[in-house]
């Protein structure tokens, strides 16, 4: 169950980081927070029907814990998304892929201090290895940076906060009412979001919004795939691995960011990033070798 949790994760994250230029696009007719509200409620639409048709089955009930739960992650997650939203309108997809990766250093880092996990030798060596890959993916070649980065730095924290959260309730609550808690709690704040900062929410519905295949295909896209799909996946298969081998997982977004910005937009890869992202690939095998057994790579939840 490891592996097929470590790929599907890993097909998550492909997911994540090609659409980082299909929302860029988007954000040139629709504002941020609107553009997460809608984005969002349209994910929750789309994972509530498939939970009531299985509701009878299950016999689940939700209770406090849960929804205590859901909205925990949910705020962590709508900081994530806002922050990036906003920073991807001073800053590049690929740069914003690249900071956002960062969360594969605080992981663990968190994972320790508020999990109390222990990492083995490999793992240490494998998140150093990502580290050095992000940093020349980042940096290297990129010295001006501008608010934009800074606003992702703040979302790279909010994510590895989020995956910290996740691993800290996957394992004992549903996965699909707990992503529905989680998505709905990110429309609701990213709504009241749109008000306090006098967005104009309704200009979704107007001709010009109405007729852009760009912005529908963003919004479905994102919604189905990088949305429902994506966080039902991680919430899901979070409780078959650890927080920090999540992290590593993740620290591919910037390389699949890069190729998708290459394609797509022909945004350019230097030398640095190239290997960078071989540093990245590095990591991620690094810490999959197997640990000595005196010293296993993360101790069980509690």
């Amino acid at each position: 169950m490891n592996k097929t949790a470590d790929f599907s994760l890993l097909f998550v994250v492909f997911i994540w980081g090609v659409t980082f230029v299909m929302v860029q696009n988007a954000l040139s007719f629709l504002e941020p927070f609107t553009f997460n509200a809608v984005r969002f409620f349209m994910a929750f639409v789309f994972l509530l029907i498939p939970y009531i048709s299985t509701l009878h089955k299950k016999g689940k009930t939700w209770n406090k814990g849960l929804f205590k739960a859901g909205f925990h992650i949910g705020v962590w997650l709508f900081l994530g998304y806002g922050l990036q939203t906003i920073g991807l309108n001073f800053t590049t997809p690929a740069k914003t892929g690249f900071i956002t990766g960062l969360s594969v250093v605080m992981v663990p880092v968190f994972s320790l201090l508020l999990l109390k996990h222990r990492l083995s030798r490999n793992t240490i060596i494998g998140v150093t290895a990502a580290t050095v890959g992000l940093y020349l993916m980042t940096f290297a070649d990129r010295s001006n940076l501008n608010i934009g980065d800074l606003l992702v730095f703040l979302c790279a924290i909010s994510f590895a906060m989020q995956i910290i959260t996740t691993a800290r309730y996957a394992k004992t609550l549903p996965a699909l009412p707990l992503t529905l808690i989680q998505i709905s709690t990110v429309s609701l704040l990213s709504y009241v979001s749109a008000f306090i900062f006098n967005e104009n929410h309704s200009i979704i519905f107007s001709s010009e919004v109405m007729l852009q295949k760009d912005v529908w295909t963003a919004l479905l896209v994102t919604a189905a795939l990088a949305t429902a799909f994506a966080f039902f996946a991680q919430t899901f298969f979070q409780a078959y691995t650890t927080p920090t081998r999540v992290a590593l997982i993740f620290s591919m977004e910037p390389v699949f960011a890069a190729l998708s910005s290459y394609i797509l937009i022909g945004e350019k890869l230097t030398s640095a990033s190239i290997i960078g992202c071989a540093f990245i690939f590095l990591g991620m095998i690094l810490a999959d070798l197997p640990a000595n057994k005196k010293k296993p790579i993360a101790k069980e939840f509690s």
